[in-house]
């Protein structure tokens, strides 16, 4: 075998490359994070479609008395949506491109978790859903990217990479 590995010394260094831990690490922590995101994601496209379809079953496609609920439910929802998000998440404001850029760009950890923890997930998509079923006129997309920003920087502190940053986007 000696020899072998003389001769060889590729097959060497990949044999120590593909058992190494430093190695592997990083890409589970990645791949695991990846497939986390797709999963949350496909549900917050499911969910926020049913949400539109039940605003949309509720307000009716006739005319009569149905015809005026969009105009008492969707302020009523929005100012519902806006008390839940300054009480209950507050770094959960704005489109969420523009947050998880900004995120990337922080140096304290602690900055960092005000615009992306697993909380803001969570209340992110849950407003989300509320201002679509209320007649929101909101994109998926935003909130997508900051719910996955989110998802992938916790993937990375339980992985324990120490540059959890390069992992936001």
């Amino acid at each position: 075998m000696a020899g072998t590995s003389r001769r060889y010394p590729m097959l060497r260094r990949s044999r120590a490359m593909w058992g190494s831990r430093r190695v592997w690490q990083p890409r589970l922590v990645f791949w695991a994070g990846a497939l986390g995101i797709g999963v949350i994601s496909v549900l917050f496209a499911v969910l926020a479609d049913r949400a539109q379809e039940l605003f949309h079953l509720m307000t009716g496609d006739g005319g009569g008395w149905r015809f005026y609920l969009p105009l008492a439910v969707t302020p009523l929802g929005f100012v519902l949506c806006a008390w839940l998000a300054h009480t209950f998440v507050p770094g959960s404001q704005g489109s969420g491109i523009p947050q998880a850029i900004a995120a990337r760009h922080l140096r304290d950890d602690e900055d960092r978790s005000h615009i992306l923890s697993l909380k803001l997930v969570v209340g992110k998509i849950m407003l989300t859903i509320v201002g679509l079923f209320c007649g929101a006129s909101i994109g998926r997309e935003g909130p997508t990217v900051q719910v996955g920003a989110s998802l992938m920087l916790q993937a990375a502190r339980w992985g324990g990479m120490v540059q959890a940053r390069g992992l936001i986007l």
